[in-house]
């Protein structure tokens, strides 16, 4: 995912504002698929919250037929993966651009991912056999279905990396991608600690190391950057002025810009050595600040502050 979510750039804007079950008058489909255990039937569950009409295994022979009412429709979304009846690389992928060339339809391919190690860990846990290695160990099914499902993946309009997305943050991420009634982009400030790793859903990475870490204080150590005590501290050090001004003047033009560009949800990470101080401080600071040039639909979340 790579990162959480990686979008593919459309060639166009296949959005134009609005909202409802139809760009214009097409009606949206989208085809759910990727690794066994990675998150498709959590997706298909959140997008049907969303107003999707949801199905899942469908067999292919009958994507075709489902899509086929007016462009009025409720939107649909469509699971298909390794346990689906007929299915094959070449006949999801053969089907998909018929799909995309009908001018009715805005057709999305959404392919969920995750790491090896979180996959067979899920099937240790759930005592699940893989689809493709009945008789055989997990790990075996897991390489033989990333090495099929290569090609699709490369099709994907949009691929989520689930291995560190807990159920809640894949429900966000949908939402902010697909959600019907949507005005404008949304946006995701994320603040993550380095040792950690890099937010693989990031579109943009901050950097707040460079300032002074209240971690050194023993009365600021316990604090967050939620904390008015680390906020006052920050706020001192002689270059976060000059940082977070030339930040909010960095995003303010561009946000408008991606969403024109059809980039329907973004997410801003700012990282800090532990997590808990600065880049908590800096993203709490960007809710109001991007708040007032006019973001709508914003959210805030720590990646990586209860770990702290």
């Amino acid at each position: 995912m790579t990162d959480h979510a990686t979008a593919a750039p459309p060639a166009a804007p296949r959005e134009a504002g609005g909202s409802g079950p139809a760009v214009g008058r097409r009606l949206r489909v989208l085809l759910v698929t990727g690794l066994s255990g990675a998150g498709h039937s959590t997706a298909l569950n959140v997008l049907e919250d969303l107003g999707y009409e949801a199905v899942d295994n469908l067999p292919l022979a009958l994507l075709g037929g489902l899509t086929g009412g007016e462009a009025s429709a409720r939107p649909i979304a469509i699971g298909v993966d390794a346990r689906t009846r007929d299915f094959s690389p070449e006949g999801l992928i053969e089907r998909l651009e018929r799909l995309r060339a009908e001018p009715e339809l805005d057709v999305r391919l959404i392919f969920l991912d995750c790491d090896d190690e979180v996959l067979r860990r899920r099937y240790t846990e759930t005592r699940r056999r893989h689809p493709l290695a009945l008789d055989r160990p997990v790990a075996d099914g897991i390489a033989q279905e990333r090495a099929l499902l290569a090609p699709v993946r490369a099709r994907a309009d949009l691929t989520i990396d689930t291995s560190d997305l807990a159920i809640g943050d894949l429900k966000h991420l949908l939402q902010g991608h697909f959600a019907l009634d949507r005005a404008g982009a949304a946006i995701a400030v994320l603040s993550f600690s380095y040792r950690q790793g890099l937010p693989r859903e990031a579109d943009l990475v901050f950097d707040a190391r460079f300032l002074r870490n209240p971690h050194y204080e023993s009365a600021l150590r316990p604090l967050s950057g939620r904390d008015r005590a680390v906020g006052s501290y920050l706020e001192n050090d002689p270059s976060f002025p000059g940082f977070f001004d030339a930040l909010t003047g960095l995003l303010a033009p561009l946000l408008p810009r991606y969403e024109r560009e059809g980039k329907s949800y973004l997410t801003l990470a700012i990282g800090c050595t532990g997590g808990r101080h600065r880049s908590v401080m800096i993203a709490e600071r960007l809710r109001k600040g991007l708040g007032d040039t006019g973001v709508a639909r914003l959210r805030v979340r720590h990646r990586d502050l209860v770990r702290a």
